[in-house]
């Protein structure tokens, strides 16, 4: 007996963790069948910032920058500590 293999590609949505097989795939699907997922669309993105803006997370020992404070360099701003420059 000989094991042929039959290829059909499609693109369909996953439901309730069902996949469909289109009416016109339907004569060449049938008994054991092995099956490969390839997602197409991209992994759900962080909404991390989204999360922070609406609960910041709150720190007691947090002290905003003087405004001098953000204009004044210091020296290790200028250089690293061995002299050589940024």
């Amino acid at each position: 007996m000989s094991d042929m293999m039959v290829a059909v590609e499609f693109q369909t949505r996953v439901k309730d963790g069902t996949i469909e097989v289109p009416e016109q795939y339907r004569d060449q699907v049938y008994g054991v069948v092995r099956v490969i997922i390839l997602r197409t669309d991209e992994p759900k993105k962080s909404k991390i910032i989204e999360r922070l803006v609406q609960h910041p997370i709150q720190d007691p020992t947090f002290q905003p920058l003087t405004r001098a404070a953000i204009y004044t360099r210091s020296p290790s701003e200028e250089g690293h500590e061995d002299g050589t420059s940024v």
